[in-house]
């Protein structure tokens, strides 16, 4: 019974450092698409400079999603 509770234990850290880590690349790439945006709409390609803005606020969500299973697996396993 301890095995199980102590691999219940070590999952739920891979989890979560798996989300950290997750979140953090995806932040990263969000950070690329603004950049590359503003570079592009300083240049007048607004069009060109929207689709970045699309992509980065995609990855902004979906880091903020791994972020928010991080957390969940926390309070988890400090609720117990």
């Amino acid at each position: 019974m301890e095995q199980i509770k102590l691999n219940n234990q070590e999952t739920e850290q891979k989890q979560s450092s798996s989300h950290h880590q997750q979140a953090a690349e995806q932040h990263e790439l969000a950070s690329k698409h603004h950049k590359e945006a503003a570079k592009l709409h300083h240049s007048g390609d607004h069009k060109a400079a929207a689709h970045h803005t699309v992509v980065a606020s995609s990855h902004s969500i979906q880091a903020n999603e791994h972020a928010k299973e991080a957390i969940q697996l926390h309070a988890s396993k400090h609720s117990k």
